[in-house]
């Protein structure tokens, strides 16, 4: 087991957005709720403290610190997606009910976390043996918001 795990801050939505995260990929679950034992900046008595879930295999801890804090997109999540529908699926979940599209594959969820939906096919457009092709799924990805492996394909073949 890795000795990383990465804490996401929330306020007050800690047990709501590890339940969503989880509910996307295999090989997740809620592990522990540790909630708080006296009335803090973090919450009442009662409330949830700290939720350690695990997501696709990898450790995260989310803690309900008692303010709002700003992620950026300088520390993201990507998401390796076999297909396209995997792509929609996740794209779907973590947009809904105030999340953002951004480009090239790039979204903020409505916890304002940042995550990156990208098709395990993405590096074979983008490093392919044919440069040319290469640079025209790179310039197709640039203008795609959610990424389309079709698109891609097309684009890198210059269909």
């Amino acid at each position: 087991m890795s000795k990383i795990c990465p804490c996401l801050w929330f306020d007050g939505e800690a047990e709501e957005a590890a339940t969503l995260y989880v509910s996307l990929l295999p090989d997740s679950g809620i592990e522990t709720i540790q909630r708080n034992s006296i009335d803090s900046p973090a919450g009442k008595a009662g409330s949830v403290l700290v939720v350690e879930f695990t997501l696709a295999g990898q450790r995260f801890m989310a803690l309900n610190g008692g303010m709002r804090m700003e992620y950026t997109h300088a520390v993201s999540f990507k998401i390796d997606c076999a297909d396209q529908a995997e792509v929609d699926r996740l794209w779907d979940a973590l947009t809904a009910n105030g999340g953002q599209a951004e480009r090239c594959g790039w979204l903020r969820d409505r916890y304002g976390v940042y995550w990156q939906i990208v098709p395990s096919a993405l590096p074979k457009y983008l490093g392919g043996a044919d440069r040319a092709g290469a640079q025209r799924a790179m310039q197709a990805m640039l203008g795609m918001v959610k990424l389309d492996i079709e698109g891609l394909r097309r684009a890198y073949e210059g269909a």
